[in-house]
């Protein structure tokens, strides 16, 4: 029973032994574009039931990372594993662990929301009742219980975003991944956004992955990845990744992590 809205959640809900398993682990995985390498030998695994914010200044390689894992790419080198499940050697059921909500929006203009829910829904083989008790709750979670029936192109771009996160949980994910999902929005649904990702993380026990550019979407509580030209440069608690790299606030670590000492005149 959820208990803001009173309904039964009849979703299909983790098993303990896939709460057991780590929900997305990579292992030394390259990728290039022609002869300009986009990834090198990245390897980390998350844990559940914690935000893990991948963070990177633009053409870090974020969105090609995020590529791999959803599959949109393929590298001969490395290996992904989503929620117990090998990508390479068994998509489907890897890919159905994985709530996705990209930088670009998705959703489709002349559905009203309910539609649009529904209809992912049954693409992730959900049954009707199912569908129609899911997509409640989660309407009444962001927020647009009585937006059922508008058309998302009437909607404001901070509520087409809560629309996508809501359907990227229609199916309780093991990972929730989200590429830059903060572009485009204002201040407080950018608010509204990050808060409501730790919620889900603390309360539901799902995996949050978080690409971002931005220091100030970082909490202090949350797992760091910090990502530069392809490979990783730093990763653990926000704490110690600051401590680490001699810094007092996670934008000047951020900086130092990222930034190419200048090569002194002759």
């Amino acid at each position: 029973m959820d208990a803001k809205s009173g309904r039964e959640d009849t979703a299909p809900r983790p098993t303990a032994d896939d709460r057991a398993q780590q929900p997305l682990v990579v292992e030394g995985l390259s990728y290039a574009y022609g002869k300009r390498q986009a990834l090198s030998e990245v390897s980390f695994s998350l844990t559940p039931g914690r935000v893990t914010a991948l963070l990177g200044p633009n053409g870090a390689g974020k969105t090609t990372l995020f590529s791999l894992i959803t599959g949109l790419f393929d590298s001969r080198r490395g290996e992904i594993e989503i929620a117990g499940y090998k990508l390479r050697s068994n998509r489907s059921k890897a890919l159905s662990q994985l709530g996705i909500v990209f930088q670009a929006q998705t959703l489709d203009l002349d559905l009203t929301v309910d539609q649009n829910l529904r209809y992912f829904a049954a693409l992730r083989g959900l049954s009707r009742t199912a569908a129609r008790e899911r997509t409640a709750i989660l309407l009444d979670r962001i927020g647009l219980a009585g937006h059922a029936r508008t058309k998302v192109r009437n909607l404001s771009g901070g509520e087409r975003r809560r629309v996508e996160v809501a359907r990227a949980l229609i199916d309780r994910p093991a990972v929730l991944l989200l590429d830059e999902p903060s572009t485009g929005l204002d201040i407080a649904t950018r608010r509204w956004l990050i808060e409501h990702l730790h919620h889900l993380a603390e309360r539901e026990g799902i995996c949050v992955f978080l690409a971002t550019h931005l220091v100030d979407e970082v909490a202090p509580e949350d797992d760091l990845i910090v990502l530069d030209e392809g490979a990783i440069v730093a990763r653990g608690k926000v704490d110690d990744v600051v401590r680490n790299a001699g810094a007092t606030t996670l934008d000047e670590a951020f900086t130092r992590l990222t930034t190419k000492p200048k090569e002194q005149s002759p």
